[in-house]
């Protein structure tokens, strides 16, 4: 397997967590290298349900070493009682995980301030999970952010926290939000920092040094391509790099030691939160909602959905460079008569092959559509390519043309089993 990198390839959601589980069979170790507990990654072993927010999802598998990178901002708070819950469950964490002493720390008062900025958008909110993810991470980029290093020295700690608490409240009573108690916050975080300093190191250098040993990593892409801070649908995306070019960035591992880039995709379309979605469509929302399918695993939120778009899917290969597709959810579509793809966007008299970078104009966009005939059969027992109803065949070979990238699996199910390898 080598150094391979996977990315969602839409926007967010696309079960990035079950291939990643899939695909740590062949790994050693397992790097998530961007975002915070605003993702979600779910898994299914047998009928046990795992929801993963920071530990990778690497993590379910015996002998394998997860590491949390330093492009990822750590609510410790959160990664403590998730460590709990993994423990509860039976899972090992001890000597297989690792979180970045370089990681920036998300804490109250960034979940205050976003929670306090959306209200101030009204109407043009982003419509963020309130986490404190996007503060969290304008703080590491205004120099004044606090670290997995500065947690696990305790009087480091508290002098630079106690400066960050008493000007964050300052700007929390301007807004009309309470100020925290900075006695509160320390004792809770010294808390975690207690908890979590056995699992801190310097992973630049641990991941160099399995690299030597020619071990092969796995780096764990969350949300997705076009909540990218830089290539996504801005101002509606997060605000770290999602895209393949995050994970030597968000791990210290250089590019020129990636080897290749799996891109996860679901069969149609889904978004949370605001922001253009040029295939959305009702019909298919209230299918697949009525099946008890999208809704999102960290905030429970009903996602929006729509048609596959290979505009989008095609601009996500070009940004991360895509060798290998993973296509999910197919079973999803398993009662559509007629299904639709979006070819291009058509905006007045202008034709788009292309994702414009004007969020305002990707919003007014209309999608020029092709159709394809449904199978009208269920998928969720296929566990070969040839088992899959023809026209399913034609159809996934169809979307994997079109976004101009080699289709390597495809997913019928939550299941591990339930993964068909082209």
């Amino acid at each position: 397997m080598a150094n391979t990198i996977l990315v969602g390839a839409q926007w967010g959601d696309e079960g990035k967590g079950k291939i990643i589980d899939v695909l740590t069979e062949s790994a050693d170790i397992v790097v998530r290298y961007a975002g915070g507990n605003n993702a979600g990654h779910t898994v299914f072993i047998g009928k046990q349900k795992y929801v993963l927010h920071l530990v990778p999802s690497g993590i379910l598998r015996k002998g394998k070493l997860c590491v949390i990178g330093n492009g990822v901002v750590v609510d410790p708070v959160s990664l403590v009682e998730e460590i709990t819950g993994l423990r509860k469950l039976g899972v090992k964490v001890d000597g297989n995980l690792v979180v970045s002493e370089t990681a920036h720390l998300v804490l109250p008062y960034h979940r205050e301030l976003d929670a306090q900025r959306e209200v101030l958008k009204g109407k043009n909110k982003i419509g963020t999970t309130k986490r404190g993810i996007g503060p969290a991470y304008g703080d590491k980029a205004a120099r004044v952010g606090l670290r997995m290093i500065d947690l696990v020295h305790p009087d480091r700690f508290e002098e630079k926290l106690r400066l960050r608490i008493r000007e964050n409240n300052e700007v929390l009573r301007a807004l009309g939000s309470r100020p925290l108690s900075f006695k509160k916050v320390l004792a809770d975080y010294r808390a975690a920092g207690k908890c979590l300093a056995p699992f801190t190191a310097n992973t630049v250098v641990l991941l160099h040094d399995a690299m030597r040993r020619r071990k092969n990593i796995l780096f764990e892409g969350a949300q997705g391509t076009f909540l990218d801070i830089d290539h996504g649908t801005y101002p509606f995306v997060t605000s770290s790099n999602t895209t393949a070019g995050g994970a030597a960035t968000g791990s210290g591992v250089a590019p020129n030691r990636m080897d290749d880039v799996v891109g996860v995709m679901k069969a149609y379309t889904t978004r949370v939160g605001e922001g253009p979605l040029p295939t959305e469509d009702a019909e298919i929302a209230d299918m697949l909602h009525a099946m008890g399918r999208e809704f999102g695993a960290t905030t429970g939120r009903a996602r929006r959905c729509g048609w596959f778009d290979s505009v989008a899917t095609r601009h996500a290969a070009i940004v991360n460079g895509i060798d290998r597709l993973a296509v999910t959810n197919l079973d999803g579509l398993d009662t559509v008569e007629s299904i639709k793809v979006c070819v291009a966007y058509r905006h007045g008299k202008k034709r788009y092959d292309f994702v414009p970078n004007d969020a305002g104009v990707l919003a007014e966009c209309e999608p020029v559509y092709a159709e394809f005939a449904g199978w009208r059969c269920p998928t969720d027992r296929a566990r070969t390519w040839k088992q899959l109803p023809p026209r399913a065949r034609a159809y996934l070979n169809a979307i994997a043309e079109l976004t101009g990238a080699r289709l390597a699996i495809a997913s019928v199910g939550p299941s591990r089993d339930q993964t068909i390898f082209v």
